[in-house]
């Protein structure tokens, strides 16, 4: 059984409810109330229409003459106007096909009306006895019968008027009811969608987002739970980066004391056996990768403290380029492509350390040739770093600016502590500008940084 298309969206079913509700509500007050002023529009015309041949019978009775014969029956009939049977016995004036047996048999003795839906329409069908009253004062059945048919078409009439009515206040109740749903839908998902935007700036890392709370309902309970919960997080967070930065900043003196004990010792093992050397020459690097560590965990510290703090003069970003390259020995291994000439305000050294950041990670994980290029005019410096290896995976791309990713998870101890592309994003972001990562056409992973040229004057 195929199931039907569900409306998507809160706001969608919201509306959808209340306008049902509100319909719903609506039709079943309104034909109700038609329906029960249907009902006593019959009563009272049936209730006026017996009283009224009643009331006929008695002035057109009082002289009449027993027992009747055929022609005074004729005679009764005809005074009391159209749709009239007049019996006694065995004598009968007029006919009344409508009149059932179950009416004559019931009418003998007192007055009885039946309600029928005839060919023409509705009718009222009455049958009543012509009582007279004997020399003892008791009132008696005459033995003469009169049936009567009357049209209630004009009283069906009204009442069809009245469910009419009854359905075109429903109609004009829907837009009622649609606007009405809009607004209460309004009210009830505002609060839910500033539940919506405080979570998403909180996943995004702006840990001082709140939800306003207002009134005492359960969408305002779980504001403040979630408020609650934030101010948790951020505090839990914020002992979390005070202990990095402290064991960081303990570490760093003794590190570099150890450091320059490690040179020595390598510089005077030069003499003696290549295992002596090669351990020497180990416990060089991995200090230095401590050292490297420390120190990209004292700048994440201050990013995260807002310590962190540009240093803007004017750059030669064409010059810039080319020196964090031959700084590094990587100018034959680096395809460039620049304007002469592309000056800029912006921080060098956090510049040198972007740069450096891209280029030694397309160096050590993509194909060569490794390219940059640069684009720039008075308001924008474009950076873009490409190699020509795998690629970088949708995985990877989802978490490239997490900090301590490494895409190769069975290579831990690969160069890098995984926090460079952190870095590197928050300082294009401390500029105002933006660091983004895809893939190039035709493979290889493609990294853009983007810096407004003239960050200084602006500032």
């Amino acid at each position: 059984m195929r199931r039907l298309p569900q409306p998507r969206g809160l706001r969608v079913r919201l509306v959808l409810a209340f306008v049902l509700v509100a319909v719903l509500g609506a039709t079943a007050a309104a034909w109700a109330a038609a329906a029960s002023a249907g009902a006593a529009i019959v009563v009272e015309a049936e209730r006026r229409t017996i009283e009224n041949l009643v009331h006929q019978i008695g002035m057109t009775t009082a002289d009449l003459s027993y027992p009747p014969t055929q022609d005074t029956l004729d005679a009764l009939r005809t005074s009391m106007g159209e749709d009239i049977q007049v019996t006694y016995q065995g004598l009968r004036s007029g006919n009344l096909p409508l009149i059932t047996d179950e009416l004559r048999a019931a009418a003998h003795d007192r007055l009885v009306h039946q309600r029928v839906v005839g060919p023409d329409g509705p009718k009222l069908l009455i049958g009543t006895p012509i009582v007279i009253t004997g020399l003892d004062l008791r009132r008696a059945p005459s033995g003469i019968e009169v049936y009567a048919v009357r049209d209630l078409s004009a009283f069906e009439r009204q009442v069809d008027g009245l469910f009419a009515t009854a359905a075109l206040t429903s109609a004009v109740a829907l837009p009622v009811a649609v606007l009405l749903a809009l607004v209460a839908a309004s009210g009830v998902l505002r609060p839910v969608s500033r539940v919506r935007d405080t979570a998403r700036a909180l996943t995004a890392g702006d840990m001082s987002a709140r939800i306003p709370t207002r009134g005492g309902d359960e969408l305002a309970e779980l504001s403040e739970t979630i408020n609650r919960m934030a101010d948790a997080l951020q505090e839990s967070m914020a002992e979390q980066r005070r202990f990095v930065a402290d064991v960081s900043h303990e570490l760093r003196t003794p590190l570099s004391a150890l450091t320059a004990v490690v040179e020595v010792l390598a510089a005077s093992v030069d003499d003696r056996l290549p295992t002596a050397r090669e351990s020497a020459e180990l416990a060089v690097a991995e200090t230095q990768r401590l050292v490297a560590l420390v120190e990209d965990l004292m700048e994440v510290s201050r990013f995260d403290a807002g310590t962190a703090h540009l240093r803007v003069e004017p750059v030669e970003v064409t010059h810039a380029i080319r020196d964090c390259l031959r700084a590094r020995g990587w100018l034959e291994q680096v395809q460039v492509d620049m304007p002469e000439q592309a000056p800029a305000l912006l921080d060098r050294r956090r510049l040198d350390v972007v740069l450096a950041n891209l280029v030694g990670n397309a160096l050590r994980h993509g194909d060569p040739p490794v390219q940059v290029r640069l684009r720039a005019d008075d308001d924008l410096v474009e950076i873009e770093v490409t190699d020509h290896g795998p690629g970088l995976s949708p995985e990877v791309l989802a978490h490239a600016f997490d900090r301590f990713y490494k895409a190769d998870a069975a290579r831990p101890r690969s160069p890098g502590s995984g926090l460079g592309l952190a870095i590197s994003l928050a300082n294009a972001r401390l500029h105002g500008g933006d660091l983004l990562a895809g893939n190039a056409e035709g493979g290889g992973a493609r990294f853009v940084l983007r810096l407004p040229g003239n960050h200084g004057e602006q500032a």
